[in-house]
Formats: C-alpha cells, sequence, structure tokens
C-alpha cells in the first residue's frame, strides 16, 4: 500500500481525496488548525496528522523524511480571493513561498510524485490570489525530473468547498435572509467535491508513466450564479463584485491551446508545443465557452 502525505489535509480537497481514496492508501495529513485536524481524526481514525506550517521548512522536511511518502498532494494555500487582495504578502507567503518549501522538502525526501493543486484564477490571473497560484504552477513544472516528479492539477470552483457559495447560502437561508448574490452576469465553471479528488487521483496515476511535466484539468460545466441562487431561494439581494473578482473565469486560455492533449474528458497542458494538433483542445475553455448545467444537475451539485 503506497503512502501519501497531503498538505493542508483536513480542508475540503484533502478531505474528499481521504473519503474516496481510504482504502487505498496510508495516509498522512500536514494542517495548520488543530481544530479541523481534530475534525478530520472523527471521520478518519486511520490518518496520521501533523500540526505544521508549510511556511516551516525545517519542519517540512523533518516530515517528508521521517514519512518517506509515495506521494505528495500539496493543497494547502491561502485561497480566497477578496483575502489575497487585502493580504497580497500573506497570499505570496503561502501560495509561493509555501509551495517552494514543498518542492524543496519532496526534492529532500526523494518524493516520486508532488502533485499541486491550482486554480482557474491561475489562467490569464487577474487577482493577486490568481498571480500566486500562476507561480505555483511554474515553479512546479520547472522542478520536475525523473526522479522526483511534478506536475499540477488546474481546479474550477469545487461545489460546497469550506468559505465557498452553497454552504454559505444555505446558511443565509436557514437564518431567513436573502442570499447576497455579487452580480446576476457572473458565471463559474464547477465542479464536485468527488470529482476534484478524481482528478488529482488521475494525475498521480499518469504521473507514474508520463516523462513530461503537465497541468491536468477537466471539460467542465458552467454554472450562471444566479440561477444557482435561484434553485435556492426566491430572495436575493445584489450586493456588488468584491474585490479581485471577475464575471467570468477561464479554466484553459486560448494561449494555451496549442499546449494541450484532449483524453476522454481530461485536458492536458504541457510545457512544450504539441506537433499533433489532433488532439489539441479547440477553443478556449471557460465560464463563458462551457456546456450550461441543467437545473437538475444545479440541483444535484447543491445537495
Amino acid at each position: 500500500m503506497k503512502t501519501i502525505l497531503i498538505t493542508g489535509g483536513a480542508g475540503t480537497v484533502g478531505t474528499a481525496f481521504i473519503e474516496k481514496y481510504y482504502d487505498k492508501y496510508k495516509f498522512y495529513n500536514i494542517s495548520r488548525s488543530e481544530k479541523h485536524i481534530a475534525e478530520l481524526y472523527q471521520k478518519f481514525q486511520n490518518v496520521n496528522s501533523y500540526v505544521g506550517d508549510i511556511l516551516n521548512l525545517d519542519r517540512l522536511i523533518n516530515i517528508f523524511e521521517t514519512i518517506k511518502p509515495d506521494i505528495v498532494i500539496h493543497s494547502a494555500a491561502l485561497k480566497h480571493v477578496n483575502l489575497a487582495e487585502i493580504n497580497p504578502t500573506s497570499a505570496v507567503e503561502a501560495n509561493i513561498r509555501g509551495s517552494l518549501n514543498v518542492i524543496k522538502a519532496s526534492i529532500r525526501a526523494q518524493v516520486p510524485i508532488t502533485v499541486g493543486v491550482s486554480t482557474d484564477k491561475a489562467c490569464d490571473p487577474d487577482s493577486v490570489y490568481g498571480y500566486s497560484k500562476r507561480m505555483m504552477e511554474k515553479i512546479f513544472m520547472e522542478h520536475h525530473n525523473e526522479k522526483t516528479k511534478f506536475v499540477c492539477t488546474r481546479f474550477a470552483n469545487v461545489a460546497n468547498s469550506n468559505g465557498s457559495v452553497i454552504p454559505f447560502w444555505k446558511n443565509l437561508k436557514k437564518q431567513g435572509e436573502p442570499l447576497k448574490l455579487t452580480s446576476p452576469q457572473m458565471n463559474r465553471l464547477m465542479f464536485s467535491k468527488e470529482a476534484s479528488a478524481k482528478l488529482i487521483h488521475d494525475a498521480c496515476e499518469f504521473a507514474e508513466t508520463m516523462e513530461k511535466p503537465f497541468m491536468l484539468s477537466n471539460i467542465m460545466k458552467t454554472v450562471n450564479m444566479l440561477d444557482l441562487a435561484k434553485t435556492m431561494s426566491d430572495e436575493i439581494d445584489i450586493v456588488g463584485l468584491r474585490p479581485g473578482e471577475k464575471l467570468n473565469e477561464t479554466l484553459v486560455s486560448e494561449r494555451e491551446l496549442p499546449y494541450t492533449k484532449v483524453y476522454k474528458n481530461l485536458v492536458f497542458i504541457f510545457n512544450d508545443i504539441m506537433l499533433d494538433s489532433n488532439n489539441n483542445l479547440k477553443e478556449e475553455h471557460s465560464s463563458l465557452t462551457a456546456e450550461k448545467m441543467t437545473t437538475t444537475e444545479l440541483k444535484k451539485l447543491i445537495k
């Protein structure tokens, strides 16, 4: 049984991955929050957790050398767009320096595969958070080598993740308050926690056999946020865009198309232009170009 170490493993993505593959791997977690570690232990008693911060390189190296994981999943980050805008130094520290520390610890411990979790906001970034995650993608791909492979997954919005809009709206509705919507024109690519876990697992499996570094994403569907809000409540307040927010987001840009390869519902983005363009993604994949979710799919996403 292989060993997987997850940074930020007590968060939404880490917990979803552990839940889906609990019987397949031996899991370790590094998190800063004792509260979240305790909650993770209540669900999964066989997951061993370390209290640690990715900004502490010495601590990371010690943990990596002690565990000697087969795979590291790097999901720890400062993730909220508006918080990153007003705390840019913290965003750079966590998302760039912290990621570089994970890379250094993986190289020191000779971890065969390290998977970084990125975001659509890193594609043609227009926010502090987006720029910081784009840098994470770049430094992961830069450090890829035969002995210690570094690849990335690029997510869209994970439905029902901690601090995201669906649980926020559910809480407002429970309190009898109107749902707060930034703009009726806002669209987002979304997928489930289970789908996010599978995407990471796909990246782990492809990294075992592929020599080149890559970023891996899914062909996803788009959600109009007003439609989503109407599925949950008739009472909606329009409050305006928050700092760093865009009306639409791009998962794979037009500039990246020559570097892509489509396999089933997966999209690979490589460092080099693909000589065989037959398998390229044919158009930019964004919340404007993607297929729209049906009402039934929206209800399923909420539940």
